[in-house]
């Protein structure tokens, strides 16, 4: 009797074990499946953070008219890419890395998605003291453009760079068009200024473009305007801050044409 008992008690138990054991492993599970879901949402946190980010640096930037960049040159653009502070420069290594988006004009008037995009590289980081900074890269013409799009962009050798002019209204007897087709600048403790970026290299984030879009997209398709982020197909705060200038500066450019027409005409 005594010993039928012990098995029944031992039965019992080794049962407990099991099932606690089950639990066990179930509750890890869940734990594992919610960790990796709350990483994936942060990246994905990240990333829109940096587009909201890059969006607030135009605002910033282009909201004091003595030190915006130069209506003219914001009218022209072709594509325009803004890495925000985030940057941080390892002087004790010699080089530099940050993180940002870009985005192009299009055919039909609008500008594309935001393509994440990493620039390494350069000696800028020495320039600026080796403290964080926003970067602002303006592509002026058709041949920047394309080399931007081909997703091996280095500044100074795939098209001409030079440090950016600024204020509102800079004079276009300037020769930075004839000259760069591609304009540089910076803002560190809150000072705006062009930049010499030459040798520095920009290509496409991969990581982040796979969480923004859902999947890889090439850095081409994005900047042509053929795909939309996956979180909805209205614009991002980038891409309206970047409209909202270009079309300001194009009415401005517009507005200030007509004047000289009419003043010319009147003095005839």
């Amino acid at each position: 009797m005594r010993f039928a008992m012990t098995q029944v008690i031992s039965f019992r138990f080794s049962s407990l074990v099991s099932v606690l054991g089950t639990i066990c492993l179930l509750l890890a599970g869940v734990a594992f499946a919610q960790n990796e879901s709350d990483t994936k949402s942060d990246n994905e946190s990240s990333i829109q953070k940096r587009v909201d980010a890059s969006a607030r640096v135009l605002d910033e930037i282009m909201g004091v008219k003595e030190k915006a960049i130069p209506d003219k040159i914001m009218s022209d653009a072709k594509c325009i890419a803004v890495i925000p502070s985030m940057v941080k420069i390892a002087v004790g290594f010699g080089g530099s890395h940050g993180k940002g988006v870009a985005t192009c004009h299009l055919t039909n008037g609008r500008w594309s998605s935001p393509a994440p995009i990493t620039i390494t590289g350069g000696s800028w980081g020495l320039q600026l003291g080796g403290q964080a900074v926003d970067l602002v890269l303006v592509v002026m013409n058709q041949h920047g453009m394309d080399a931007l799009l081909s997703n091996k962009f280095k500044i100074g050798a795939s098209a001409s760079a030079a440090a950016g002019p600024i204020g509102r209204d800079a004079g276009a007897d300037t020769d930075w068009k004839m000259k760069a087709e591609t304009l540089t600048y910076s803002r560190a403790r809150g000072i705006f200024a062009g930049v010499d970026l030459n040798g520095s290299a920009i290509t496409q984030d991969k990581d982040e473009t796979r969480l923004l879009y859902g999947k890889f997209v090439p850095f081409g398709e994005i900047l042509d305007g053929k795909v939309r982020p996956a979180a909805g197909e209205s614009d991002t705060k980038f891409e309206v801050a970047v409209r909202k200038y270009s079309e300001q500066a194009r009415g401005r450019e517009h507005a200030e044409g007509n004047s000289g027409s009419d003043t010319e005409s009147a003095s005839r």
